[in-house]
């Protein structure tokens, strides 16, 4: 018996039972194809849509049950909100223009922005809380909102964007739609990371707390032709105070993320838009307050996923000068990199003709998922799913413009 025994403990440490894992038939996602949302559900496709005018990434409410989605109505931008839930199968209008839907982390409450007012729906009726908003996030507790308010263009040149704090509470029918604000912090005129490379901040977008919620991340820009060559990633207290300016950046590669449970930043570092030429963009970690850089000379990078709080997966190309040949750009392949021994090892060797891009880790499968298509701008790309190490990579869904997990 206890031969048994022990043979049975020697058995379960040489090959422990790994059961926190969910099946891969129970994942749940929703993605884009030709302009349409669809739904990804116990191996399942579903399509949602058939206007072929759904283009922004659908935002998943906190439980899962319900997806927000915005369809494109006219050409000047405007866009309407819309509910899916994914109980019932039905469908439900909550805005006629609703941008940068963002659900509240404790209820199926929605906030948005319509033509600078922020509303709250709580999918029966909707609420105005606030004017002159540029972006938002909603308070870590949902008891109010951290809100953005752009500069403006003065005689004397741009002012700067503006943060300011407004509580909501439950009763949404009592808010002071003018006012009812606390300044939280006034960027300066300008900011930048040394006196020759400065730019004016016009506007503070991306805000996102830390895990803790003790600091607050944010992308800064200026007007919106200057925006593609140039922002400034920083960071800020929650008492608003301790603002610092990271690094430069652009829009179109992967956008600052914290860790999922320390308040470690990453972001890719480097200004100058894509098209003029693939190089200088570094990923970077933020521990605050420490910080260092992981690219390796001669490659850049184009997009990343943290997998641990010390862990991230990279879609990295080699350096290259831009060409308006598409066929002949530098097509990404997937890395690992460990933020503590520097270990890096690439786990994608993508066919010729096509690189792996858009990374994701999916915690609750302990797999990787990532797009492989053709070019950077590439909209109907193959979403693929692999193990942690890149093993036992397999073709998923076929056609993804954008694809978003649940839990995220």
């Amino acid at each position: 018996m206890k031969k048994a025994i022990l043979l049975t403990i020697i058995l379960f440490l040489l090959f422990p039972l790994t059961t926190s894992a969910v099946p891969v038939n129970q994942v749940k996602a929703a993605f884009i194809r030709d302009g349409d949302l669809w739904t990804f559900v116990h191996g399942k496709e579903k399509q949602i849509t058939t206007t072929g005018n759904v283009h922004f990434k659908p935002k998943w409410s906190t439980d899962g049950t319900i997806l927000a989605y915005q369809v494109e109505t006219s050409s000047e931008g405007e866009s309407e909100l819309w509910a899916y839930n994914l109980k019932t199968g039905n469908k439900k209008k909550i805005a006629y223009n609703g941008h940068s839907p963002k659900w509240a982390h404790h209820k199926n409450h929605i906030a948005y922005i319509n033509n600078g007012i922020l509303d709250i729906s709580d999918l029966n009726r909707f609420y105005n809380i606030a004017t002159g908003v540029s972006d938002f996030t909603w308070l870590p507790d949902d008891s109010g909102f951290l809100l953005s308010s752009s500069g403006t263009l003065n005689p004397d040149g741009w002012s700067s964007a503006t943060l300011f704090i407004k509580k909501v509470g439950d009763n949404y029918e009592d808010i002071v739609l003018f006012g009812g604000v606390e300044p939280f912090f006034t960027l300066p005129r300008e900011i930048g990371t040394n006196d020759k490379n400065k730019l004016i901040a016009v506007n503070a977008e991306q805000l996102t707390y830390s895990p803790s919620g003790k600091w607050i991340s944010f992308v800064v820009s200026p007007t919106a032709s200057w925006s593609m060559d140039s922002d400034m990633v920083c960071v800020i207290d929650k008492e608003g105070a301790n603002f610092e300016v990271l690094d430069e950046m652009i829009l179109q590669v992967g956008q600052p993320k914290w860790s999922p449970s320390t308040d470690t930043l990453a972001y890719i570092a480097g200004g100058g838009r894509i098209v003029f030429g693939f190089k200088n963009k570094d990923l970077k970690v933020k521990e605050m307050p420490a910080s260092g850089t992981y690219t390796p000379a001669n490659y850049a990078d184009l997009d990343f996923d943290w997998m641990t709080d010390k862990s991230l997966v990279v879609s990295r190309i080699k350096e290259q000068e831009w060409t308006n040949d598409f066929s002949k750009h530098p097509l990404p392949a997937l890395y690992t990199l460990n933020i503590d021994s520097i270990k890096q090892m690439k786990i994608t060797s993508p066919p010729k003709g096509y690189g792996d891009y858009a990374p994701q880790y999916l915690p609750s499968l302990e797999k990787l998922a990532w797009l492989r298509g053709k070019s950077l701008t590439d909209r109907k790309r193959d979403l693929w799913i692999g193990n942690a190490d890149g093993t036992e990579a397999k073709e998923w869904l076929r056609d993804i413009e954008e694809i978003v997990f649940y839990p995220g």
